[in-house]
């Protein structure tokens, strides 16, 4: 089985990388399931249901996020209908939304689960550690393996989650950063794990945002609103094979493909 990973969405930049890329790619790398963070793809902040729907229908299974997840107000009336969308499942009971979800690509069920970090992140969550063990221990037995999007700021608590889950989960992989890592590797007892998939989005940006008033915030630490760029874009993604027997990593390769060179 093969799954695709692709980085923060960003704006519409990153939405026209998926609809030029992602179809073709599950047909020439024989893609099982696309995962992409979708957190961003609305305007930069969020996420609203014309642009889900375009994701959706670009060729991605499961959308991801994060702490911007509920950024456009719009996705209260929404985000129950929609299975394939995910929010951190660490947060609150009462959120709304899903922290996991079981799809079946090929057959094969496999859980994709949307964890966050809590250093340095806006929100308080409810310990990722615990709420991934209670989700593993409540799952059916039947569930092949499982892919978590570990959507976190530190580059330690990515890596010390990964070895948390190393052999118990397929694959960890962190986005919010939105600066692609170089440290895919399997752990040794068979968790692929990558610290950043990167972004999807532009690339003449500072993590997306028009590089002009980040350097004014920065210089004058005025409040500033900020805008998404546009322009060229960069796709940042990892794909992972898996051997569903046993529900554990086989082969990892990352991508980073950007336009005009």
């Amino acid at each position: 089985m093969r799954i695709l990973f692709i980085g923060d969405i960003v704006g519409k930049t990153g939405r026209r990388m998926i609809t030029q890329r992602v179809r073709a790619m599950r047909e020439s790398l024989a893609i099982d399931l696309v995962v992409a963070n979708g957190e961003n793809a609305a305007g930069g902040n969020g996420l609203t249901h014309p642009v889900s729907d375009e994701l959706l229908s670009s060729g991605i299974d499961v959308l991801t996020s994060g702490n911007h997840i509920f950024d456009k107000k719009e996705i209260f009336q929404f985000i129950d209908e929609v299975p394939q969308i995910l929010r951190p499942l660490n947060l609150p009971p009462d959120t709304p939304g899903r922290g996991y979800l079981v799809v079946s690509p090929g057959g094969i069920p496999v859980a994709v689960v949307n964890l966050s970090g809590r250093a340095f992140m806006p929100f308080h969550y409810d310990d990722p550690f615990r709420a991934i063990d209670d989700l593993l221990d409540s799952l059916d037995g039947e569930v092949s393996c499982v892919l978590v999007d570990f959507h976190a700021e530190t580059t330690s608590e990515k890596a010390a989650m990964a070895w948390y889950l190393d052999g118990r989960t397929a694959a960890v992989v962190g986005t919010h950063t939105h600066v692609q890592t170089a440290d895919e590797r399997i752990l040794p007892h068979g968790t692929a794990f990558i610290t950043d998939l990167g972004m999807t989005g532009p690339t003449d940006s500072v993590l997306g945002v028009k590089t002009d008033l980040v350097i004014q915030k920065l210089k004058t630490q005025m409040p500033l609103r900020f805008d998404t760029a546009q322009g060229l874009g960069q796709f940042g993604a990892l794909m992972v094979d898996i051997d569903p027997s046993l529900g554990l990593a086989t082969r990892i390769e990352r991508f980073f493909i950007r336009e005009g060179g």
